[in-house]
């Protein structure tokens, strides 16, 4: 059995985490789309692990980690957490034995970072809220056809041919419009050879290398990033991210055809959290700032990336429900449920109400999903309890047993895991996904 990891809300979720434990069963983890926009916090025997390209599979001694096509690549993002992984151990120095990037992944050059920052700071009041990474601008090459791969840094004339292409017309955009300075074609291609030289090693045809692991029956996880709602073409539109984050783009960005065996498990928190802008139906910033401000210090809600403090609220149901739907989930991970220890009560949303209606789905127009206001229920908190005790889910406190069982009833999926904490050891697995029908 192969599983695909999926964000279930607006990313953030702790999908490194699970990710890292599913490795364990896994002989191939691939990351299959986004950039370094992204960010997996492992904890492992008390040492934090902060990765945005390389899936969190790597720290798991044995195992292929691959980067697929679907992946915006950033080579010096790439090296820096090669080399921050070989300082601690993780990785040997050989690591190209252990990681290997598509060569039709899309490669991030510094004209798309620049363009990001000058487009985010020229929004005036509308702004999207990237990470400023260069992620969106990247992704536009490629959809325009004018994007480099990494395959095209191995070769020179080519490289330098879609290059005078790929900035000619960014010039104009840069001196006329945001009168900036243009950018020189001969410093950027000798950049661009030498991180195809030091890339060399590590290129590879990743499809081909899951086709043969599949044909062998050898397991694979699928890692995600970012979450449900920030799909490009499924999520709040337009504060998405510029990908396909959902299941879906696990095929896409591998090259793979859906017909192989695979469960697919979406990561959600016990509440719910969001960076950036946009709308968030069930956020308590104003109606119950001090609730707000307790989760978000409890749970340390601020961006892996960025270091953005995330805003919070209340756990809602309908687009998670939404969730389960677009990815066709057969599991959900459940997270952080610790941080809601010692609530007098606790809110889910099961519901919106919209100008007198009541809404039981996700609205696709942005401004009814702005105006939408959560229809909750009200559900008893638990007490703190020794989790030492705990041998099985019968074990816990009555109101947690109550609350996870609302919340499998209402999206008619099982939880199969269960997080209490940031380290491997702070996890109840319920259900092995890898385990064949």
């Amino acid at each position: 059995m192969n599983v695909i990891i999926v964000g279930a809300q607006w990313g953030d979720e702790g999908k490194g985490k699970v990710v890292d434990l599913y490795s364990a069963k896994a002989e191939y983890i691939v990351r299959y789309q986004g950039g370094n926009n992204a960010g997996h916090t492992l904890v492992v025997n008390g040492r934090k692990t902060v990765l945005h390209l390389i899936p969190s599979g790597i720290l798991h001694p044995g195992k292929i980690c691959l980067i697929g096509n679907g992946v915006v690549f950033d080579p010096n993002v790439f090296f820096e957490e090669i080399e921050a992984l070989q300082t601690s151990k993780a990785l040997a120095d050989t690591a190209h034995e252990s990681v290997r990037v598509s060569e039709r992944a899309h490669v991030i050059l510094p004209y798309h970072r620049l363009l990001d920052r000058l487009r985010e700071e020229h929004a005036a009041g509308g702004k999207i809220g990237t990470t400023v990474r260069g992620i969106g601008p990247a992704y536009e090459d490629k959809i325009a056809r004018r994007g480099i791969q990494v395959v095209d840094l191995l070769h020179p004339e080519l490289l330098r041919s879609k290059l005078e292409k790929a900035i000619e017309e960014k010039n104009v955009l840069l001196k006329h419009h945001f009168g900036a300075p243009a950018i020189e074609l001969a410093p950027l291609y000798d950049e661009c050879l030498q991180l195809g030289e030091r890339l060399r090693p590590f290129v590879a045809d990743v499809r081909s290398l899951l086709v043969n692991a599949l044909r062998q029956d050898r397991p694979v996880l699928f890692e995600g990033a970012q979450g449900t709602l920030l799909d490009v073409d499924h999520g709040t539109y337009p504060y998405v991210t510029s990908s396909s984050t959902v299941a879906g783009g696990a095929f896409t960005g591998t090259g793979l055809g859906p017909n192989f065996p695979a469960k697919v498990i979406g990561i959600a928190k016990a509440y719910t959290t969001r960076v950036g802008t946009g709308p968030f139906p069930t956020e308590i910033e104003r109606t119950e700032p001090e609730t707000a401000e307790r989760i978000r210090k409890v749970g340390a809600e601020f961006g892996a990336t960025t270091g953005r403090p995330r805003r919070t609220g209340w756990l809602d149901l309908v687009a998670l429900k939404y969730a389960v739907e677009v990815n066709g989930m057969t599991g959900l991970a459940l997270m952080k449920i610790d941080i809601l220890d010692d609530f007098d009560f606790l809110k889910v949303c099961t519901a919106y109400r919209l100008g007198g209606n009541t809404l039981y789905d996700l609205p696709s127009c942005i401004e009814d999903l702005e105006r939408v206001e959560p229809a909750y229920e009200v559900l008893p908190g638990w007490p703190k309890y020794d989790r030492t005790q705990i041998r099985g889910r019968g074990d816990l406190p009555p109101e947690l047993q109550s609350y996870l069982n609302f919340i499998e009833a209402f999206l008619g999926i099982p939880i199969v895991l269960m997080s209490t904490g940031p380290g491997r050891e702070e996890t109840w697995e319920l259900s092995d996904p890898f385990a064949k029908i």
